[in-house]
């Protein structure tokens, strides 16, 4: 952790000083600037809705990568190693340790549409280049209430921003697309079938109306309950009629589901090199 290169895994105390120093691209600056007033600041007087992630970015418990693109195969094998990196080391360094993973914005402007293609590219791409298994505790169909996304045989939340979001400023990001990676072992003590869990929720839907203006989105939910899925609140649509009517991604137990050659994490000099 905390190597050099663009694409290599960082705290946020090292982030913050790198930020400082001027030694990363722009877009990962305006990246990281914009989460962080997310975050920190307000809306009207209204916080953040996740007080859980504020309080993690306030004390420093979050990790940070940046990925040079969505569709290129070396950027996203460099995705897939960070990742892998971060599962190894996110419950030693903070209760609560979501990987933020800032990506390079689009040489042009996208439609909301082109984003959903673009997140579940960047998802499928993972799971097939997945070092381990799906686990077998985990449904492989997204319709069912108990799916969500794994990697490294970890069940996940992944949650999205994006610049198409023009009413739901909690989803807003103005640079580009933007992925938070929420093992599902940081909802402990805190999911629907517990009381503390149900509170959350209250209270975070209750933020979540003032922040945004508008009524929290018809897809959210939580995991494991009857009647709703996952998939859809990775990116909440903005336009129904462009956000997919199914789950574009297709799971797969079969493993492993590339070559050795793909299958093995790379050193960082090498995959810099590969994507420049």
């Amino acid at each position: 952790m905390n190597e050099t290169g663009l694409d290599a895994l960082l705290d946020q105390p090292t982030l913050g000083e790198r930020v400082d120093a001027g030694s990363l691209p722009e877009w990962v600056v305006a990246h990281y600037e914009s989460f962080r007033a997310s975050m920190l600041g307000d809306r009207d007087g209204a916080p953040f809705p996740c007080y859980f992630g504020i309080e993690a970015e306030r004390r420093g418990g979050l990790l940070y990568t940046a990925c040079r693109s969505t569709t290129h195969k070396d950027a996203l094998l460099a995705l897939r190693d960070a990742l892998s990196e971060y599962l190894d080391v996110y419950r030693d360094h903070a209760d609560r340790a979501p990987l933020v993973v800032f990506f390079a914005p689009p040489t042009r402007g996208l439609s909301e549409a082109e984003y959903h293609e673009r997140l579940w590219n960047v998802l499928q791409f993972l799971h097939v280049h997945d070092p381990e298994p799906w686990p077998e505790a985990i449904p492989t169909d997204p319709d069912d209430s108990r799916w969500e996304f794994c990697f490294g045989g970890e069940p996940m939340f992944p949650t999205c921003r994006a610049p198409f979001y023009d009413r739901r400023t909690s989803r807003y990001c103005p640079v580009g697309l933007e992925i938070t990676f929420q093992p599902r072992t940081v909802f402990e003590g805190i999911t629907a079938d517990t009381a503390a869990g149900r509170r959350a929720r209250e209270v975070i839907q209750e933020r979540l109306e003032d922040y945004d203006g508008v009524c929290p989105h018809a897809d959210l939910g939580d995991w494991g309950v009857e009647g709703d899925r996952e998939w859809p609140q990775y990116l909440l649509s903005s336009d129904p009629e462009q956000a997919p009517d199914e789950c574009p991604m297709r799971v797969s137990r079969d493993h492993p589901k590339v070559g050795p050659e793909l299958l093995a994490p790379r050193s960082r000099r090498t995959a810099r090199a590969e994507a420049d």
